[in-house]
């Protein structure tokens, strides 16, 4: 696909490389945070990026974590702050464990939140007995009910997703205890509408994407098409976003503020980003038809393009990667070959994890 400037139905000059640059930058890729004690910087990437989840197949208490955004270990930052109650754990996205900000979970209880249609007994006992206890582990509600264990565990869930109950996670502790959610949230606000607090949302999204299609809004949200798109109508209104065409990405949305982007090229990079990650949710159908049929562990973030993936089985213990699969040229495969691995080690440790093959060919132990 062209890589040159395309003068869209708009008439701004719009160039992919740009935007992927421009959103590498804002999403903290290129100039990752420094300072751990920076409180302030860590809570305005965080704010921007959530809801954030631990990653991918670690531990369901595992803090949450900005991956390549920050050059420090930010999982002790995170769990420092939902201790002191200022990352607060959800079921957001469809139904998915994240984390937000204290402030904000009004806005984004009031778009993800799934009411129950139809309460039942178990609902009602498992509130009650909680309400009445002041706080009650999953494992004490199993013992005093008289339900299955599997029954209780998933009417916890689809209460949490209801915004009922809240789960008190302050470390990896898999025994966690269960609040009602007003007794414990009792400022909290819901909007009555989900457009109005969607468009706050998708302002965010849009601003670390840069520029998005409806897919990806789609993908990233979980929201139906139906809401999205009234969303962004809502947007278009009021002149803070336009739909645009760019070459090479297709067409979506920007910010209005943003059709003047600096041109400023974008610097060679490669990241590993698993499936919980920001980026990655965003572009997660359409990487799912690229790497159809394969196991992915991971994707391959190079030059701001998701351009391969880490392919193989994965295990709770140490598990060998099966391949790296490219998408690349074959002489640029060959070319950055160790770059490649350089990023892919950091995760993956030789003392761990043995590389089989690189882009279909057999690698050297």
């Amino acid at each position: 696909m062209s890589e040159c400037n395309s003068r869209n139905e708009a008439g701004f000059d719009l160039n992919k490389k740009y935007i992927l640059r421009e959103r590498l930058e804002r999403q903290g890729f290129l100039n990752p945070l420094q300072d751990s004690h920076d409180v302030d910087a860590y809570i305005q990437l965080f704010r921007l990026l959530q809801p954030v989840s631990p990653v991918f197949n670690s531990r369901p208490g595992s803090p949450p974590r900005l991956v390549h955004r920050t050059a420090f270990d930010d999982s002790l930052k995170a769990d420092k702050l939902r201790k002191e109650g200022r990352l607060v754990k959800g079921r957001f996205q469809g139904g998915r464990i994240g984390y937000v900000l204290e402030d904000d979970l009004g806005l984004y209880g009031s778009i993800f939140r799934k009411p129950i249609q139809k309460v039942q007994p178990l609902h009602e006992e498992v509130l009650s007995m909680i309400q009445h206890s002041g706080g009650i582990s999953k494992d004490q509600l199993k013992e005093e009910l008289p339900y299955k264990a599997k029954d209780i565990t998933a009417a916890l869930k689809r209460m949490q997703e209801a915004f009922l109950v809240y789960e008190y996670q302050v470390d990896d502790d898999w025994n966690t205890g269960w609040f009602d959610f007003r007794t414990e949230w009792s400022g909290i606000e819901f909007y009555n509408e989900k457009v109005p607090a969607a468009a706050d949302m998708l302002l965010r999204f849009l601003h670390a994407m840069v520029f998005a299609t409806l897919d990806q809004i789609k993908d990233w949200s979980q929201l139906t098409r139906k809401i999205i798109q009234s969303t962004l109508n809502m947007l278009i209104e009021r002149e803070e976003i336009v739909k645009i065409d760019i070459d090479g990405l297709g067409e979506g949305y920007i910010k209005k503020k943003d059709l003047n982007l600096p041109d400023e090229e974008i610097t060679p990079s490669v990241f590993m980003l698993d499936k919980s990650d920001f980026l990655v949710r965003a572009y997660m159908n359409e990487l799912k038809q690229t790497f159809k049929g394969k196991e992915v562990l991971q994707y391959l973030l190079i030059d701001g393009k998701f351009q391969g993936a880490v392919l193989g089985h994965w295990r709770i213990g140490p598990h060998d990667i099966d391949d790296i699969e490219l998408i690349l040229s074959q002489n640029e495969a060959k070319e950055r070959k160790e770059e490649i691995i350089d990023a892919i080690r950091i995760f993956y440790p030789k003392e761990t994890t043995a590389i089989l093959r690189y882009n279909g060919e057999s690698f050297p132990k």
